[in-house]
């Protein structure tokens, strides 16, 4: 591919300066890698509302002690 050859062109209709940018934008947005949203560790508020390192109990009578005290 030479300098002068455009990356893409348009070949059917006649689209606007906004709907241009909006295809560039969106090129551009699909050619780059994903990137992993970075882990945010919780507040000490929203870890005093967990258990403290035990799992729940599962099976018959699980629901009850989730809520008593351990």
């Amino acid at each position: 591919m030479s300098a002068e050859e455009p990356l893409f062109r348009v070949v059917r209709g006649v689209p606007t300066a906004e709907e241009l940018a909006a295809l560039i934008g969106a090129i551009v947005v699909r050619s780059r890698p994903a990137v992993a949203p970075a882990r945010v560790n919780p507040s000490v508020w929203a870890r005093s509302g967990r258990p403290a390192g035990t799992a729940l109990a599962a099976g018959p009578g699980g629901w009850r002690s989730a809520g008593l005290p351990r």
